[in-house]
């Protein structure tokens, strides 16, 4: 997913966010596949869901982030600290 959201609607999404728990935790291991699917999981029942990433470093956690927005075509709507939130909406078929 290449569309880019406007700045009113990642607004809108970050106010959703507020109250969600993280769905899904990135430990110690990292961003494994198992983790990924999971990840794809959440967001295929949910759209947007917020992940927790347990690293120290700032510029592996964006990694992260920018491997989850690849892979899964997802949308990172915000990011402070270890939360980031993520959103995908659900395909619509015709």
């Amino acid at each position: 997913m290449n569309k880019d959201l406007s700045n009113l609607k990642k607004r809108e999404l970050r106010k959703k966010a507020y109250l969600l728990k993280p769905f899904v935790l990135i430990g110690q291991h990292g961003l494994t596949d198992a983790v990924l699917a999971e990840i794809d999981v959440a967001l295929s029942a949910h759209e947007l869901i917020k992940i927790r990433i347990r690293q120290s470093d700032k510029n592996l956690r964006n990694a992260h982030c920018i491997k989850i927005k690849e892979q899964l075509g997802a949308i990172v709507i915000h990011q402070i600290g270890f939360i980031t939130v993520l959103y995908r909406p659900k395909p619509t078929e015709h």
